[in-house]
């Protein structure tokens, strides 16, 4: 699952998803480009200052020490105002008058705006403002990675140590401030299922050992650079140590305990947004901005079931052509049972991604004539959050490359793991998923700074999923297993369709649902129980992956079929990709512009 700055900037801070906004610039004669260029900075740099951590994940530090006043009635009511008074200047520009690129920017600028200011309609903001955690969102979820000395925040510096205990401070506050928002949704019926809560409890748990020393928000101080000198040393080791023991751990104590003693036993039993006050409504709203389409959960919950008996259909192939006797479930369950298909330790997984890097490398360029100046790293997932993690994610770099991306693997109960689909997850999570789009995008310094660190989730988890079936012609799933691997991959994001729907929309249970996905698949049962209770957590996120490798591969068909020998893929795959994550509909109309550019050439 893909960590980018604007997801934790907006998402994990339990509100809907804002606009970039602040008051514009006064408008002047100067011409209708120059007015959008100097909307979108002062818009920019306006959300940069209401929240600091999105310059953080950029490598911009003029805000490091600072924190962001999040999940407050002034914190909703800035971003709404500034929403507000961006669209009222963007609609004083004449969109006629623009040039085919600023045009682009017009529509990606306008959707978002729209969209996010649609999350502050009180119905909906009131339905999410008082859930503002769970075990993927809410700062506790990437807070100690950002202060373990190996993400986002640099650690060159005794200021950036400095700025680190600052940045902190706020998020005692934070702590604080969640659970007064959790004790208004036990007053108003509005609470997060149970066992999503049971989950947090474990990451909090997990963020509190015995030992101060132990801490991962300790590690920075276990190892300093050669930049920060002795006495600077000794002085930030005790501010360390004293902050985490009087400040941090009491307030990540605090919340754990009201959650466990007082949250839990009080919050709904039920799985379903559909279930909770308001809940139908917050469904259908986030339906429609996670995949960008006007599509309902009915109809999504039906292309599921489809797709769902296509991708059967190709894994029967693969089962005849390995000589396998029995069903598609007796094929699953070799698959997920048999030794020579589980990893044999975290080292050896490691060293297969390693491989698999090596790999796309010398063959990645047939289709790409532009790659990533940033560089790849490959990490396991850190000990305190694997076990409700996802098999695999990607957190961005800097666009300067000073911070490299990172693929993700999950080793945490490694019989649960399969080697089988390790070629399809590193096409997904790494090149070329999620490591060439989010790279390319900040890395192009032409497009504006919402096009370039934004996003939207059906088109980066869209792009992802088309990412992975480019490995047919990369020259990848050449073993019938790894092709398994790919399919099982991809009748998980059809399996998301229906279950997403079922849970949210059809009511239904969280047993129905790992059922649901242990009977079409060969997943084992700590994934998809880790699967299920992350759409329960994150209601719809999930169905952005289909609808738009759906999107993509559509218009790439369109493309070939108009275009004939004319088609050329790298350009395909530029025209995606180089004008940063666009609305489905956005996407649609510039390719669409493309062909018939490229039909007059």
């Amino acid at each position: 699952m893909l960590r980018s700055a604007l997801v934790v900037a907006t998402l994990l801070a339990g509100i809907p998803a804002a606009a970039q906004s602040a008051p514009p610039a006064a408008a002047d004669a100067s011409s209708p480009h120059a007015r959008l260029v100097a909307l979108f900075a002062a818009s920019d740099e306006a959300s940069l200052r209401r929240n600091p951590l999105q310059a953080l994940f950029r490598g911009d530090l003029r805000y490091a020490d600072q924190f962001g006043d999040f999940i407050t009635d002034g914190y909703n009511a800035a971003e709404k105002a500034a929403g507000e008074a961006d669209l009222a200047a963007l609609q004083a520009i004449p969109r006629a008058q623009l040039s085919r690129d600023d045009k682009i920017s017009y529509d990606v600028f306008k959707y978002q705006t729209e969209i996010g200011l649609r999350g502050f309609e009180p119905k909906l903001l009131a339905a999410t403002i008082v859930r503002p955690i769970d075990h993927f969102n809410g700062f506790q979820v990437f807070m100690p990675d950002i202060s373990s000395g190996q993400g986002a925040a640099p650690f060159k510096t005794a200021k950036d140590y400095d700025d680190n205990l600052k940045r902190l401070d706020g998020y005692v506050t934070y702590l604080d401030r969640t659970v007064d928002r959790m004790k208004q949704g036990l007053a108003a019926n509005v609470t997060n299922p149970r066992l999503v809560m049971v989950n947090v409890v474990g990451q909090l748990d997990a963020l509190l050992p015995a030992k101060v020393e132990d801490s991962v928000f300790y590690k920075p101080v276990t190892k300093f650079p050669d930049g920060v000198g002795a006495a600077d040393r000794a002085r930030l080791t005790a501010a360390y140590a004293a902050f985490i023991r009087d400040r941090l751990d009491p307030a990540q104590a605090r919340l754990r305990d009201f959650i466990r003693d007082v949250y839990e036993p009080k919050a709904r039993t039920t799985v379903g947004l559909g279930d909770m006050p308001g809940g139908k409504a917050l469904y259908r709203y986030l339906v429609e901005s996670t995949t960008t389409t006007t599509m309902t959960p009915e109809a999504i919950h039906a292309l599921g079931l489809s797709e769902v008996d296509r991708i059967h259909g190709e894994m029967a192939k693969i089962e005849r052509q390995v000589g396998f006797k029995g069903s598609l479930q007796d094929f699953a369950q070799f698959l997920r049972t048999d030794p020579k298909f589980a990893p044999a330790t975290p080292v050896a997984m490691r060293d297969d991604f390693l491989a698999i890097d090596k790999r796309v490398g010398d063959v990645v360029g047939k289709d790409f004539a532009t790659l990533p100046k940033s560089p790849l790293e490959i990490r396991p997932v850190p000990p305190y959050k694997e076990k409700t993690d996802a098999a695999g994610s990607y957190q961005q770099g800097t666009p300067d490359g000073s911070r490299p991306g990172v693929f993700y693997y999950n080793s945490y109960d490694l019989p649960s793991r399969y080697t089988w689909g390790y070629e399809t997850l590193f096409l997904h999570e790494g090149r070329p998923g999620h490591h060439f789009q989010i790279s390319l995008a900040q890395e192009n310094t032409d497009l504006p700074a919402f096009q370039r660190f934004g996003g939207n989730t059906a088109y980066v988890e869209g792009w992802a999923l088309y990412s992975e079936s480019l490995g047919y012609e990369l020259g990848f799933y050449t073993d019938p297993y790894q092709n398994y691997g790919h399919l099982n991959d991809e009748i998980l994001r059809a399996m998301r369709l229906v279950v997403d729907t079922g849970i949210h929309n059809e009511g239904w249970s969280r047993d129905k649902a790992i059922a649901y996905m242990l009977d079409n698949s060969a997943m084992g049962k700590t994934d998809a129980t880790a699967e299920v209770e992350r759409y329960i957590a994150i209601p719809s996120q999930a169905l952005a992956y289909k609808v738009g490798q759906l999107t993509i591969r559509r218009l790439r068909t369109k493309a070939e079929a108009e275009l004939g020998a004319k088609f050329d893929v790298r350009a395909f795959h530029a025209q995606v990709l180089m004008s940063g994550a666009l609305p489905m509909a956005v996407l649609e109309a510039k390719i669409d512009d493309w062909i018939a550019a490229t039909k007059r050439a």
